[in-house]
């Protein structure tokens, strides 16, 4: 997953540059991150177009959250990139606009969930999806939190998958900010839906 350059915003030609001089020292596939939200740099329908001709650019992680641009990258380009919805609280709508799957943050603790509204999305029953999905809304705006790796890792706690341990410089939640977010997993968890069979 390839982001634009952090520490400097660059303008499109730049941004292009970049990311083709990535490409060009490594046969490793690449997804482009596009989140203008929290990197400042929004990666436009036409710098696709000129990123199109290099064949290890493959994917993009939609997280734009104008849901709009979904559709604009099929309408350009058909299937030429795999398109991800990158945006937990609106991995639905990214779903049932094409997008081929998801790259997001709830998933590390809830897996059978998300596996779920994507098998039911992809076989048409938009309904059983948005009964789980709104279950799911709390957890879900976990994710566009900048605390979103302490929260996610405490909700994955919560399900017995991991531990609370993160990274300097982020640290371990903790007084009423850890109350709060332990209060919407155990909200949750007490009206959790069941699950189709086959998920």
């Amino acid at each position: 997953m390839l982001l634009p350059p952090m520490r400097y915003k660059a303008d499109a030609r730049e941004t292009v540059a970049y990311f083709k001089d990535i490409a060009s020292a490594t046969s490793l596939p690449i997804m482009i991150y596009n989140n203008p939200v929290d990197y400042g740099i929004f990666v436009t329908v036409e710098m696709f177009e000129e990123l199109a001709s290099v064949p290890t650019i493959q994917a993009v992680k939609e997280s734009t959250r104008d849901l709009t641009n979904i559709t604009r990258m099929f309408n350009r380009f058909g299937d030429r990139y795999k398109i991800l919805g990158g945006v937990d609280p609106i991995c639905l709508e990214a779903l049932m606009l094409g997008a081929d799957g998801l790259v997001a943050g709830l998933v590390d603790a809830y897996p059978r969930e998300t596996v779920a509204i994507y098998n039911l999305v992809q076989a048409g029953n938009y309904e059983e999806a948005l009964k789980i999905y709104r279950w799911f809304m709390p957890l879900l705006e976990l994710d566009i939190h900048p605390k979103l790796v302490q929260y996610i890792k405490l909700a994955a706690v919560s399900e017995g998958i991991s531990n609370e341990y993160v990274r300097a410089p982020r640290l371990p939640l903790v007084g009423e900010e850890r109350a709060q977010v332990l209060k919407v997993i155990e909200d949750s968890q007490a009206t959790r839906p069941a699950l189709p069979q086959e998920a």
